[in-house]
């Protein structure tokens, strides 16, 4: 880990997918370019997973054999300007029941650019352009790739949308196929990051799908960065019942035990009572506010009010970066703790 002067331009790669990702992008936006409080970013990229098979991406992924766009769209228009009627037709859904019931404008716009360039990783590109978006935006892999979770029950199941209706522990998770590489200019990304960032999204079907694509996380684990986890702000059903900050950053290890964490970043806010029952009623339950042990004297966990003001809990998207740069900037010399020191701690718990 280097030494980051809090006066000074970063580069910041950020991975993972789903509102967690978008979200978090749309507030380090205002940073690209732009000093606040002595810090700018220099550079941004995403690295995004591309294992979605439901809804309109999944349509378009059968009928066309291309990537899922959904996750990469949502990037796009959250790293460009909010107010243009580019960004505002990118999010729009048809509706009615026909052909193009379900399908975003911004899906259906990536899939005619690729048809068009041949190329997804083009497409992405040039509807970049268009919409005048602030960073990079990169599939975690150009190779059509599945989930595939091996159940606690034993059962196996394909497709991110099966895995996640089954709302049942999963004890592996892997891609198929198992060797699919990564774009070139994501690995140089990564190897030019001062700032990394793994986080928020959910765990099996966002996270760590982008971790399993060959030499990403040992491309991480190599890095000079600083990496950064951020924590999610509830459990998911199906995925982390029960789970609690410690048992994420363990999930993570087993799949990418490269990786050592300078910084977790957790918010303390409670959510409201009615924000409490809502999602109790579904299975899913607060984390980060339970008193845990520390994590290790290596590792910084930051604690701040993240939450957003809204009905629905969602990171509060300029309170999250402002926390990202500020950690990246005032990043200390101790050597981080590498992840495989988490299993180690959790195995030893187990036997006590």
């Amino acid at each position: 880990m280097q030494n980051l002067d809090a006066n000074r331009s970063l580069k910041l790669v950020a991975i993972g997918g789903g509102t967690g990702l978008s979200t978090l992008l749309a507030g380090l936006k205002r940073f690209v370019g732009e000093r606040v409080d002595g810090t700018w970013l220099d550079s941004l990229s995403a690295i995004v997973t591309v294992t979605d098979d439901g809804g309109s991406s999944g349509r378009l992924r059968d009928e066309l054999q291309m990537l899922p766009p959904g996750d990469i769209r949502n990037c796009m228009i959250a790293l460009s300007e909010d107010s243009t009627l580019l960004a505002r037709l990118f999010r729009y859904r048809f509706g009615g029941s026909g052909d193009l019931g379900g399908h975003s404008f911004g899906n259906l716009f990536l899939a005619a650019l690729t048809e068009v360039t041949g190329d997804f990783v083009e497409a992405v590109r040039l509807s970049s352009e268009v919409l005048a978006s602030k960073g990079h935006i990169f599939p975690a892999t150009i190779n059509d790739v599945r989930l595939v979770a091996e159940l606690e029950d034993g059962r196996e199941v394909h497709g991110e949308t099966q895995i996640t209706a089954e709302r049942s522990p999963i004890r592996r998770l892997r891609l198929e196929p198992e060797q699919c590489l990564p774009l070139p200019e994501a690995l140089a990304a990564i190897r030019a990051a001062d700032v990394i960032t793994v986080g928020p999204g959910s765990l099996y079907t966002s996270i760590v799908p982008n971790l399993l694509v060959a030499q990403v996380a040992e491309a991480i684990g190599a890095a000079r960065a600083t990496k950064i986890f951020i924590t999610n702000l509830m459990t998911q059903p199906g995925e982390t019942d029960g789970y609690d900050l410690r048992q994420h950053l363990v999930a993570v290890a087993r799949y990418a035990p490269q990786i050592r964490f300078d910084c977790v970043i957790v918010n303390d806010r409670p959510i409201s009572l009615q924000q409490a029952e809502l999602y109790r009623a579904d299975g899913a339950y607060q984390i980060g506010l339970e008193a845990e042990p520390p994590l290790n004297d290596d590792v910084e966990v930051v604690r701040a009010d993240l939450l957003d003001e809204g009905e629905m809990v969602r990171h509060d998207s300029g309170r999250l970066a402002r926390v990202v740069i500020d950690c990246g900037a005032k990043a200390s010399l101790r050597i981080p703790m590498s992840v495989e020191s988490w299993v180690a701690a959790e195995k030893q718990e187990n036997t006590q």
